[in-house]
């Protein structure tokens, strides 16, 4: 069990730190009014590997990264800093997902780290899966929202490849897909999903409140793509029945 958790720490820092590097580069670039083939020639790679990149998708050697950060007029630079546990982000990523299968119900079968392929490859935090309703809703946690749109499109682009996951569907049948975005209640969350309403619907247009009944209850249909939240206080943390007070998704 120990190795199994340290496997899977590492290789939540290892995406959320190809992901920062991604998000940044793409910032860079844009701030700079450069395109992909403007960056590519000089760094002598292909543009479709730093698309990927930006995207985090790509894993960079350090000479790519390198040759990127001179092209775009910046320094790149690694360090390791000595810690005692996971950083406050993985620890509270850890901690939504954490509250969410603590108030599951039990007809849910839960799947972690789940890697997909293709299409679209990455990991996805969390899948759930109930057989008899024939139901499987792939799950993505954060405390913190960067990139809205990007980060959106890559949790619906993950799920639309779960058929590549390794034991898919567990289940006999053909099952529906729906997509759940598992938010921590804070300022900045909250502000950013009041801010972009349109956005946050048309990704997930379910009832929060729906989507809760479903999770924790022992009948009720998913509503195909849905926001739950959870609110953390100190050590305490508990799964909301709707959408924070002001936001208007979700209702």
């Amino acid at each position: 069990m120990a190795d199994t958790n340290l496997e899977r720490l590492a290789k939540s820092r290892g995406r959320d730190l190809q992901r920062n590097v991604g998000a940044q580069l793409l910032d860079l670039r844009e701030e700079r009014e450069l395109s992909l083939r403007d960056v590519a020639g000089p760094a002598g790679m292909d543009r479709s590997v730093i698309s990927r990149a930006e995207a985090g998708e790509a894993n960079l050697t350090l000479d790519a990264l390198a040759a990127l950060a001179t092209v775009l007029g910046t320094e790149a630079s690694v360090r390791l800093y000595p810690a005692t546990g996971p950083r406050l982000q993985d620890h509270i990523q850890a901690r939504l997902i954490e509250t969410l299968l603590t108030a599951l119900h039990s007809r849910w079968q839960v799947q972690l780290e789940v890697p997909v392929y293709r299409p679209a490859r990455g990991v996805i935090d969390v899948v759930l899966v109930e057989p008899d309703a024939r139901e499987i809703v792939g799950g993505e946690a954060h405390s913190e929202i960067r990139r809205a749109e990007r980060q959106l499109r890559w949790a619906a682009e993950k799920t639309d490849a779960l058929p590549s996951a390794s034991g898919w569907p567990w289940m006999a049948g053909e099952p529906r897909v729906g997509r759940l975005l598992v938010l921590r209640s804070t300022d900045a969350t909250r502000r950013l999903v009041g801010s972009a309403p349109a956005l946050f619907r048309a990704a997930y247009p379910g009832i929060t409140a729906d989507a809760v009944a479903c999770l924790t209850g022992a009948t009720g249909d998913w509503p195909g793509a849905a926001i739950v939240w959870v609110d953390v206080r100190g050590r305490a943390s508990r799964l909301l029945d709707g959408p924070p007070r002001g936001v208007p998704v979700g209702r």
